[in-house]
């Protein structure tokens, strides 16, 4: 049978093998953390590898046991070899996915089952793979975490596994002062990790980086995220939302923080009953010049508010660009960008991560208040043909669409009647339809009456369209969260959102929104808190780390240049500013800092000359304090007797190196202090190689008696 409890291990000192069996569990811990923080394993894998890891670290302390044979393990194994195909068939239907799954179940039996050194081998190995994984899928702040961590652990489990070779090999030790040997091995082991963090880090920031393009060569770092694509599925934002990865950072260049704000992505025209899709038109190309894009003409701008902002953009899988309000222009590091048939921006091909650009915007302003714009703009006839299409339609909606629209005389009034009635008479939830009906819409209009953001705006957009009022579906981000350490906007996965442009006559294209408020949406504000630190983190990582180039080397320099500038100190000024009288300068500086520096360098020296030796007093002093509470050990005995021979030292009595205790005792001069030291050698004796700790508070009392004479 195999034992998994902590009888069946190695034979060794306790504290040792459960130490190294913790570092083991907390190095591939840490690589399983470092790998589900990327964001590419599914919940299942996630939640029975962790379950995998805590049964192994029960199992260390002694709380439960798991008695497993060589053929039960086999039999498991291959029953899941056998699994495999259906995994991949039936449930993941990918074999990438499936493999993961393979692969992470093997993992989880070695670690619950690993009892030899070679086991542990294979685990060490397993806690690498993860973590080189995690390597090649993120490049976020959190896996620079796990890797401090990985690093920590690995150290620990190194120095204890050397340990622990040692001590199964020594039949008995002279000291065996190991009660107190958890703080210490894991002080050490910490110390360590911080020393080679400390010193990876200097190369890390000192030297120019350009890891995306390295790493680029290796994998994809883009996620994807549906609905952000020329084709958007009813029911796939409710999977959007419920994901909490930052999509975009935005700094708003404002002395007034604009609220509501959507960021808008694509508008969709074509719906077929299921599906929205783009309108089947050429694209338009903008050129870029000089990094500048002008995406409006002077001409047709109109005057209202206006918004600056700066966006970095995550690459999740998408060519979109996304703008607040009407983008008037553009600063990018692009040649030309593409203009779809309904007003959508994109860069031609997925967007590289670190994709950033600066935009200058006209917010559209609530048309029952705003002047009407001059000249009135016009809609082609084709793009109203396109606006109005509509699929065949359950003879429910029209009939709905006539009741509520009765009393209104403008389309305005009729979009504001429809926007109000969806957003009071309908329910808002992010849970899908339990089974797949044959028309969603209708399904959500007359029978369940609840839904995300994209079932309402696309009952509004048919709705309209009933109505003889062209729309499209804008689909992009809502608002987002402002963090006030980075003083950027946090746009998350979740705040996914569509909404509803309408063409009403005399205005133009307007925004309506008849998605009713998320009763849920508040969190906790801890959390929430939190969140904002770990992002502000994350940023940092971001700008300063993966990206960080020989510019942000140069803005690096600059800031230490102010800093030092600010204190006095001119380190970076050119050679040929200096003249004949610097020797006055560098006098009067002197003068200025010389005393505190030397005050410095003075407790500096005495710390590095004095501080080993007053370290080694007080160790001795605590060392004997414990003798006299009657808490002595065997590994007491050698400090006391050191102690006993600096005392003699300062009388004038050196023990010599080949002299053994006994024969420097009797080679003393006979008297009270000789007889003091030769009982003080007797109880040594009996307590260093006789460990009998009871003669120990004699050798205290014989110490203070030599330290009167």
């Amino acid at each position: 049978m195999v034992r998994s409890d902590a009888s069946a291990w190695p034979r060794g000192h306790p504290s040792v093998e459960r130490f190294f069996q913790f570092s083991l569990l907390g190095l591939v811990a840490s690589g399983y953390l470092a790998v589900a923080g990327s964001g590419y394993l599914d919940t299942a894998t996630i939640a029975l590898t962790a379950a995998g890891l805590v049964l192994r670290g029960l199992l260390i302390r002694g709380l439960v046991r798991l008695d497993l044979s060589d053929r039960t393990v086999t039999l498991i194994t291959l029953g899941y070899t056998g699994f495999f195909p259906l995994d991949y068939f039936l449930l993941s239907r990918e074999f990438l996915a499936a493999t993961v799954h393979l692969v992470f179940f093997l993992a989880v039996m070695k670690i619950l089952t690993a009892k030899t050194n070679r086991d542990y081998l294979y685990t060490a190995a397993i806690a690498f793979v993860e973590l080189l994984a995690a390597a090649l899928l993120s490049l976020d702040f959190n896996f620079f975490l796990f890797l401090a961590l990985y690093l920590l652990f690995a150290i620990a489990a190194l120095t204890s596994g050397e340990i622990r070779r040692s001590t199964r090999q020594a039949a008995a030790t002279a000291r065996s002062g190991l009660k107190r040997f958890y703080f210490r091995l894991a002080l050490h082991s910490a110390l360590i990790t911080l020393g080679i963090l400390s010193l990876t880090a200097g190369l890390f920031f000192l030297l120019p980086r350009t890891a995306e393009a390295a790493f680029s060569r290796l994998i994809s770092h883009r996620f994807y995220l549906p609905g952000f694509s020329s084709e958007v599925t009813l029911g796939e934002f409710g999977e959007v939302k419920t994901a909490s990865r930052p999509v975009m950072h935005i700094r708003i260049f404002s002395s007034e923080m604009p609220g509501g704000l959507k960021w808008r992505g694509r508008a969709l025209a074509e719906f077929d009953g299921k599906r929205w899709s783009e309108p089947g038109r050429a694209n338009q190309t903008v050129p870029v010049e000089n990094g500048h894009a002008d995406l409006e003409p002077s001409a047709d701008r109109r005057p209202g508010r206006h918004i600056n902002y700066h966006v970095d953009l995550d690459a999740f899988g998408t060519d979109a660009l996304f703008f607040a309000g009407v983008p008037e222009m553009v600063d990018l590091r692009y040649s030309f960008l593409l203009r779809t048939a309904t007003g959508s921006y994109r860069i031609g091909h997925q967007s590289p991560r670190g994709l950033h650009y600066d935009a200058y915007s006209r917010l559209e302003d609530p048309p029952e208040t705003s002047p009407a714009p001059y000249p009135a703009p016009i809609l082609p006839l084709r793009a109203r043909s396109d606006y109005l299409q509509l699929p065949p339609l359950d003879p429910r909606i029209p009939e709905l669409v006539r009741a509520i629209t009765a009393g209104a005389a403008t389309d305005l009034e009729r979009a504001r009647v429809i926007e109000r009635r969806l957003r009071a008479d309908y329910g808002y939830t992010l849970e899908l339809p339990d089974h797949e009906v044959a028309d969603p819409l209708a399904y959500f209009l007359f029978t369940r009456k609840k839904g995300h953001c994209e079932y309402f705006a696309s009952a509004m957009t048919v709705m309209l369209r009933t109505a003889g009022i062209p729309a499209l579906l804008a689909t992009g981000f809502q608002s987002g969260v402002y963090n006030p350490i980075t003083d950027f906007w946090l746009v998350r996965a979740s705040d996914a959102h569509a909404w509803v442009e309408a063409w009403i006559p005399g205005r133009g294209w307007t925004t309506f929104d008849p998605t009713p408020p998320d009763p849920n949406r508040r969190g906790f504000a801890l959390l929430t808190k939190l969140g904002l630190y770990l992002d502000a983190a994350g940023t940092f990582w971001q700008e300063w780390v993966v990206s960080y180039d020989i510019s942000r080397q140069g803005t690096l320099a600059d800031r230490l240049e102010q800093g030092a500038r600010s204190m006095g100190i001119r380190w970076f000024d050119s050679l040929s500013g200096l003249d004949w009288n610097w020797h006055l300068r560098a006098a009067a500086w002197f003068r200025r800092y010389g005393a505190g520096i030397l005050i410095g360098l003075a407790m500096g020296a005495s710390i590095w000359v004095l501080g080993p030796r007053l370290l080694r007093l007080l160790r001795i002093r605590s060392r004997v304090e414990r003798v006299r509470r009657g808490q002595a050990t065997v590994g007491d005995a050698t400090l006391l007797y050191e102690r006993m021979l600096d005392l003699l030292k300062r009388r004038g009595y050196q023990k010599p190196a080949w002299f053994t205790p006994t024969e420097f005792a009797e080679s003393l001069p006979p008297g009270q202090m000789g007889t003091a030291v030769t009982e003080f050698t007797d109880k040594y004796n009996a307590l260093r190689f006789g460990r009998r700790t009871g003669v120990a508070p004699r050798l205290s009392m014989l110490l203070d008696e030599l330290e009167r004479q």
